[in-house]
């Protein structure tokens, strides 16, 4: 199982960096595979918020993270124009979930080569990730037709009324079923949409909780948003989980991942 960690939204490069070398450190403890993720533009906040530091910025740094620690990039896209900028720097391109139906931004993302992980849309059933799988499938570049790698599938909670999500387990094992890779977006499905006024908030003590039932099921990576000091943070601060606690969680989830497998 492979790890996607990171703070939700690029907010300096000291505290991205710092964030990076901790989690490399954790990971290379526990021989997890990591996948650097932060976000230059939280583009589809719920308010006029801060958004982060902009696509030059943020790739800069990211860059950075690449070259000093030698770890494997994934960032948001949010225009079909910023896939081919953001894949120079990018090892995997993710499709947010408010825009996994986006025809002109899943094919930009296909043909660039990378591996495209698309969040389901809190308003859609795990069967209807086959479209967004096909439209991708479709427009791969070359050299990528029938490889199985080049597609991610990310469950992060379905709507529940309003202000609350909710996750149904059985999704995990029905996206399974169609040969990609499947995520489970942890830190996003404990969220409580615009439920404090305006602002998302969120419950980050269920978080291992919800890890524990769906490492259980069975998942091959695993996503969370990581912060030194989730309170101050600009997006998410409610549910992204504290920098210091992830190693205690994730000692947790690979026991539980090992004991599945045997």
């Amino acid at each position: 199982m492979f790890l996607i960690a990171g703070p939700c939204a690029i907010e300096s490069r000291d505290m991205v960096m710092h964030t990076a070398e901790t989690l490399k450190q954790v990971c290379e403890r526990l021989g997890i595979t990591l996948y650097f993720k932060s976000s230059y533009d939280k583009a589809n906040r719920t308010s006029m918020s801060e958004r982060g530091v902009g696509m030059e910025k943020g790739l800069e740094i990211l860059q950075e993270v690449k070259s000093t620690f030698g770890l494997p990039i994934l960032t948001d896209v949010h225009e079909s124009w910023q896939c081919a900028p953001v894949a120079e720097v990018a090892d995997v391109l993710q499709i947010p979930a408010f825009l996994s139906r986006q025809t002109d931004l899943l094919v930009a993302a296909a043909k660039t080569g990378k591996v495209v992980n698309v969040k389901k849309g809190q308003f859609m059933a795990p069967w209807d990730m086959r479209g967004a799988i096909a439209k991708i499938e479709a427009n791969r570049a070359q050299g990528l037709e029938g490889e199985k790698v080049g597609i991610w599938l990310t469950e992060r909670g379905s709507s529940f009324g309003y202000g609350n999500l909710v996750v149904d387990m059985t999704s995990l094992v029905k996206m399974r079923e169609y040969g990609y890779p499947v995520v489970f977006d942890a830190t996003h499905s404990v969220q409580q949409p615009s439920s404090q006024a305006g602002v998302t908030g969120g419950n980050r003590e269920m978080v291992p909780h919800l890890i524990r039932a769906a490492v259980a099921v069975g998942i091959d990576g695993l996503f969370l948003e990581v912060h030194p000091d989730p309170e101050k943070a600009i997006s998410d601060a409610a549910n992204q989980v504290r920098l210091s606690e992830v190693e205690k969680i994730l000692k947790q989830t690979i026991e539980i991942d090992q004991l599945i497998h045997s």
